[in-house]
């Protein structure tokens, strides 16, 4: 990450950072003032480690792309009221555990934060999730993974 990028404190600096980047058709820089801004939202939030900071950043980055596309502040509020009634890792696990495919990943996907979304960070964290969880994010990610693949070719 660019040290300007690193220096940036607040979600506030980095959406500005990001503009005067777009402004200078410095796009790789937005794109990492974009990441810093979900880094530092899911860190003021606070968590107890690692797999709770990522599926805070989970639902930051979903809540970006919301914002963008409504061209306001929006919040992805009915995963923020599954978080305060079950805790981040429980409300992640329930949105996981949903049948239905969630809109989040094709949304994130297509901003290029697919690393975001909640199936990728069940799987890296495996052990903290249950296994009706990681099955269910291993066959949407493979889902994913197929579908990518047949509009690519």
């Amino acid at each position: 990450m660019d040290q300007r990028v690193e220096r940036l404190t607040t979600p506030k600096e980095c959406e500005i950072f990001a503009k005067n980047a777009r402004d200078r058709n410095r796009d790789d820089l937005a794109e990492e003032a974009k990441h810093r801004a979900i880094q530092l939202n899911a860190i003021a939030y606070g968590s107890e480690n690692d797999a709770e900071r990522e599926c805070l950043e989970a639902i930051y980055a979903y809540e970006q792309i919301l914002s963008a596309n409504n061209g306001k502040a929006t919040k992805a509020s009915k995963t923020w009221q599954l978080v305060k009634r079950h805790g981040i890792i429980a409300a992640t696990e329930r949105v996981i555990e949903r049948t239905d495919v969630t809109a989040g990943y094709d949304a994130l996907k297509e901003a290029g934060l697919e690393k975001y979304a909640f199936e990728a960070t069940v799987l890296r964290h495996k052990e903290l999730f249950s296994e009706t969880a990681v099955t269910r994010a291993e066959l949407r990610m493979e889902e994913y993974l197929a579908d990518a693949a047949k509009a690519d070719g």
